[in-house]
Parts: structure tokens; sequence; C-alpha cells
């Protein structure tokens, strides 16, 4: 059926750019326009929900280059899933965006919130792709917009670390990722994504293997180890870009377009036959652990978020790898899952910045005391990464482990118990840490700690936030309580709906269910 609706939910944050950048000299009309274009985005998104739940799909061609090239857009299940949360989340982030961005004096503000437009439309293009072209198009566009943002401070270090995250990610692109997409054509004939794949009967099978790998490392915002390094490193930008990088749009679309080609561009089939999920899923594996490990031993709380991040993007791409029932529908549902309850870690590590200037864990004693809802945001965002009951992520473990046992692969669910240890062993003693033990100053009985902070392990992703040109992140003034409204507001809500995604899933597990069908 053919609608201009996906595209006008793309166009709408365009537009958003032209009248942000319009309004440079008049702060509360430019975040308007944000907030206004969230909301138009939203609805619009939410508009073809009916229509997709009922089994229909919606398709727009902007543009043919040649018969079988084109840019077009297609809304299916499966796209509903992340416009859903990226349209959603990207109002909540602009709220939050406001109360930071202001709260901490930051500089080029309108820059910020019109490279937050881009990134959002790209991400939207991405989830409402036809094809593999008009995906990777998009794909670059978000690469592109989100320079600026992990270089917003413009110090030798954020442009180190927005530099290395453009080498991994535009590198990936221009050599892996379009070698896979010229084979693919030259092989199936087509770029369009087909519920059975595009390779049936076609190819010989050592050519789709390789293209196989070429599409798993050059989707490197999927954080696959070993490209993995670009995420930790792009911990130099302000928190909510990191929210915005590790919850909403970057990584998110590095997974989505990996499920978009094990599920539309290979098939479930195909993936089996030559045996690509099981070697898929061990892969994964390896990340999902490595990368927890690593999350133990960060004090910096945004690198210990961001290796986490790393760990838990592996858990979506491992449920589709599985090829049974409850381990795709787990894979699907993740995206929507993680992405609820991460940003609201990384709002919270923001909301502690902004009050306490503290980004360490080892400094953060007592600090549950001073911010209890921050603090108790951010503990229901690590339940659901733990996977406890009733929030977001335990639906996700529940499907992922049914998925192992459905797929005969038993060494997937001690790959997940080990996983959920590692998430329990790098999350509660931050918990343990903000509400059990004394404040410094009252540890000691005379006033605040001045010692100074610990280094965190990790050079670039240590340096987070204002701890550049702050020193190492101490504060010398114990006497704060939460952040302005603007900030913990939008932690609440996302708390909150981390909990409710939990008790009442059947939005997102229908959708997930027309997908694997």
């Amino acid at each position: 059926m053919s609608d201009i609706r996906p595209l006008l939910a793309i166009l709408v944050s365009m537009v958003a750019v032209g009248l942000i950048l319009a309004s440079d000299k008049k702060p509360n009309v430019r975040e308007g326009w944000s907030i206004g274009a969230g909301i138009i985005k939203f609805l619009i998104v939410l508009s073809m929900a009916p229509t997709i739940l009922s089994g229909q799909i919606l398709e727009y061609t902007l543009y043919t280059f040649v018969p079988g090239l084109d840019i077009k857009f297609r809304v299916d299940p499966f796209g509903m899933v992340f416009a859903t949360i990226a349209s959603g989340l990207w109002i909540v982030t602009t709220f939050y965006s406001i109360g930071y961005m202001r709260g901490t004096n930051e500089k080029k503000q309108t820059r910020y919130f019109a490279c937050f437009a881009i990134s959002v439309a790209s991400a939207l293009g991405v989830a409402f792709s036809a094809n593999l072209l008009t995906l990777f198009i998009f794909y670059e566009f978000l690469s592109l917009a989100t320079f600026p943002l992990v270089n917003h401070k413009e110090t030798p270090e954020s442009f180190l670390g927005a530099r290395k995250y453009l080498i991994y990610l535009v590198g990936a692109s221009k050599t892996f990722l379009l070698a896979a997409i010229i084979l693919t054509y030259s092989v199936a004939g087509t770029l369009e994504f087909s519920k059975g794949g595009l390779f049936a009967g076609k190819g010989a099978p050592w050519m789709l293997v390789l293209i196989y790998l070429f599409f798993i490392y050059g989707f490197a915002k999927a954080a696959i180890m070993p490209v993995h390094a670009w995420l930790p490193a792009a911990m130099v930008a302000p928190t909510p870009v990191s929210a915005l990088l590790h919850a909403v749009a970057v990584v998110k679309v590095g997974v989505f377009s990996v499920l978009r080609v094990i599920f539309h561009v290979f098939g479930p089939e195909l993936m089996g036959q030559l045996h690509l999920g099981v070697m898929t899923a061990y892969l994964v594996s390896f990340t999902i652990i490595m990368a927890s490990i690593y999350a133990l031993t960060r004090d910096n709380l945004k690198a210990r978020l961001a290796y986490s991040t790393v760990s838990q993007l592996s858990y979506v791409i491992l449920g589709a790898a599985l090829l049974s029932p409850s381990g795709m529908t787990a894979g699907v549902i993740h995206i929507a899952n993680h992405a609820i309850s991460k940003i609201t870690l990384f709002f919270c590590a923001g909301s502690i910045y902004v009050a306490s200037h503290k980004t360490n864990i080892s400094q953060m004693r007592g600090i549950g005391r001073k911010m209890p809802w921050t603090m108790t945001a951010f503990s229901i965002g690590a339940l659901s990464m733990i996977g406890v009951p009733p929030v977001a992520g335990f639906v996700t473990k529940w499907y992922l482990a049914l998925g192992a046992i459905e797929a005969g692969q038993i060494p997937i669910l001690f790959v997940l118990i080990a996983s959920t240890i590692l998430n329990a062993g790098y999350f509660v003693p931050v918990i343990y840490t903000a509400f059990f033990h004394a404040p410094e100053g009252e540890a000691h009985g005379h006033g605040p700690a001045l010692h100074p902070a610990p280094q965190s392990v990790g050079a670039m992703a240590a340096h987070d936030d204002h701890t550049l040109g702050h020193g190492a992140g101490t504060s010398h003034d114990e006497d704060f309580g939460e952040a302005s409204p603007f900030v913990y507001v939008p932690l609440m809500v996302t708390a909150i709906l981390s909990v409710l995604v939990g008790l009442f899933p059947d939005y997102f597990l229908a959708l997930a269910k027309l997908v694997i069908q």
C-alpha cells in the first residue's frame, strides 16, 4: 500500500533543523521547535501502528535511479519496533537535553539540537528503508551527523574520540558494508528486502558466507568485538549524546541493520543451511562475556555503561542468530527493552554530573540519599539490564532462554547465566555504594572529603563529560541535591516506562511475532 507517512516522519526532523538554526538567538523558541517536531514525528509513527499490526505493509518510492535501484521506504513490523522507540525517546531526550545543556552552560547548543534532529531523522530513515541502498544512505548520514555531537567540546581529547568514532564507522561501511551490498546485488539481482531472503537458490555457499561476514563487520555500529572500540571512545561526548548513541540511534541502527540482514537478506532458512546462525551466536556470546568483564574494571560510570552497551547489543543479535521463534522474538524486543532501560542509566549518569560533578563510582558514596529520584531510576534501569522481573530486561532474557532451549543450544544458557551474574557484578555495587555507604563527609565526620578522584581504567572512556577541563571530576562541595526537573523528570519517565514495558510487553511482542511469522 502506497503511503507518504514514512517520508513525512523523516522530513519532520529535517524541517526542524532549519527552524532550530533560524532560532539561534532565541533558546526557548529553538527548543520549542525540537519538542514540537518530536511530538509530531511520534504521532505520525503511531498513526501507522494499527495498519502494521493488522498485517499490512506501507511503501513509498521517493526516487528511482535505474529499475531495481531506488530510494524507497517501507513500514513493516520490524521497522515499527525501532521507529516507535526512536521517535518516542527523542521527545524525552529533548527535555533532558534542555536541562543538561543549560545546567552545564554548554557552548554551541544550536548546533547540538540541529545535529540531534538530523540523527533521529537518519535513524527513522534506516527503520523505514525498503532496500539495502536506502539503508546504506541513511546509515552514512547518521555517522556524519553524530560526528559533531561526539566532538561537541572541541577539545583535543574529544577530537581524538570523534576521529576514532568516524574512522571505525565510516571505514567499516566504506569497505566491508559497501562490498557486501555490491556483491549482494551481483548475486541476487536485487537489494529489496524480502521475508524469505534474497538468495534462494543463488550463489555459491562460500560466496554467501563471505557476503554475510562483510555485512556483520560492515555494520560496525553493532559493536561486535573486535570492532567495538569506537563506542567507549565516544564517551567524551556530553551525556545526552551518549544516551542518543547508546540507547536510541547509533547502536540500535547497527543491530537493527544486522537483524535486517539475518531476517530479510539471508532469511532464517538459508542462515540455518549455511550454519551461520550457530556461528553468529557463539561469536556474539564472546562479546557478551568479554564486554561485561571489561565493564567490571571501570570505575568511571559512563565507561562502565559503555561496555555494558557493547554486551547488551549482542543480546539482540544472539536472539536472532538462534533462529528459533522465541530467540528471534527476544532479539526484536530487546531493541526496545534495552533502549528504554539504557537511556535511563545514561540520563542518571548525566544527572549526577550536573548536580555534583561526580563521574567515578568510587566518588558516589551515599549519593542516593542526596539524589533519591535519580538513583531510584538508576536502580530500575540496572535491574532491567540484569534481567530482574518485572522490568523490561526480564522479558528479553526469558525469551532468550526459551530460544536457546528451542534451538538445542544449551551452552548458550550458560552464557546467559554467566552474563547475568556479570551484569549484577557491575551494577549492584553502584546501587550499594549509592544507598548503603555513608556520604564521604559523614564518614569522616568533619565536612566534605577532598581527596582526588581515582583514575578510571581505560584512557579515553575515563574522560567523561566535563572531566575534560574540570579536573578528575572531584566535587569540592558536597551540599547538593537533585538536578533541575528538566533533568530528573525525564529519567523518572523512562524508568517508569521500563517497568510498564516489562509488565505490559504486548505491543512489542505483537510486532515481533509479525516479524518472525
